[in-house]
């Protein structure tokens, strides 16, 4: 079965981290990346990631702050999340593509369910 099952999300105070981390199963997925969600917003990009890891793109809200990796021999993906702000609350959902790495949402052809990311102030 072809999925992407994430986890890590929960409740932090502003200035705390968290790793979210995103288990790949059924296939290989070469371009795979995060996006989030708040309420009443679309769904806007975080970061993106290669087959090697050796490229990275990331949204300019989240540079900095943000850093994703991938693990192949274990099939996993992360993101780690420092600095958390307020804004940065949101479902986060991880995506898999056949391409590269990508911005884009319609370039990812498997999602996950999403796990919630509250940041308080």
């Amino acid at each position: 079965q072809v999925q992407l099952v994430e986890s890590g999300g929960g409740l932090v105070q502003a200035g705390g981290s968290l790793r979210l981390s995103c288990a790949a199963s059924g296939r290989t997925f070469y371009g795979m990346g995060w996006f989030r969600q708040a309420p009443g917003k679309e769904r806007e990009f975080v970061a993106t990631i290669n087959w090697g890891g050796g490229i990275t793109y990331y949204a300019d809200s989240v540079k900095g702050r943000f850093t994703i990796s991938r693990d192949n021999v274990k099939n996993m993906m992360y993101l780690q999340m420092n600095s958390l702000k307020p804004e940065d609350t949101a479902v986060y959902y991880c995506a898999g593509g056949r391409l590269g790495p990508s911005m884009r949402s319609d370039e990812y052809d498997t999602w996950g369910q999403g796990t919630q990311v509250t940041v308080s102030s």
